[in-house]
């Protein structure tokens, strides 16, 4: 993990498998700032969504005893969302490096998109 500290406030860096652990482990909230569309074809199973259109970070949920992770597709939306909401007062945040595209490079289980039937499925 990376860290940074921006007028006080932490900006925390995880890869995938540091996000796989903790979330199995149950300290994270995972929070996915991807389009709806994109979140419906495939996503990481146990992630909310909270679209970067629609962000606002005063409804983010407590981070008492889980950490709030941020995640999108490759990471630059989720690090600009994570900085806004230590802009907005949050005093520590998180966000995937790599985003949704290096959890699967990691071939990290996920829900995806049965071509077939249209249903979800899970992979990975």
């Amino acid at each position: 993990m990376k860290t940074e500290t921006v007028n006080g406030a932490t900006l925390e860096t995880w890869t995938p498998q540091e996000v796989a652990r903790a979330a199995e482990a149950g300290e994270i909230v995972l929070i996915d700032v991807r389009t709806p569309q994109e979140y419906m074809f495939e996503h990481i199973e146990g992630a909310m969504l909270m679209p970067m259109a629609f962000f606002v970070p005063k409804m983010l949920p407590g981070q008492e005893g889980r950490q709030i992770v941020l995640h999108c597709g490759s990471g630059v939306r989720s690090e600009k969302m994570a900085r806004l909401a230590m802009q907005s007062g949050l005093d520590r945040i998180a966000h995937m490096e790599g985003g949704f595209g290096a959890w699967k490079q990691a071939k990290l289980p996920y829900v995806g998109t049965d071509m077939a039937s249209g249903a979800p499925k899970r992979m990975g």
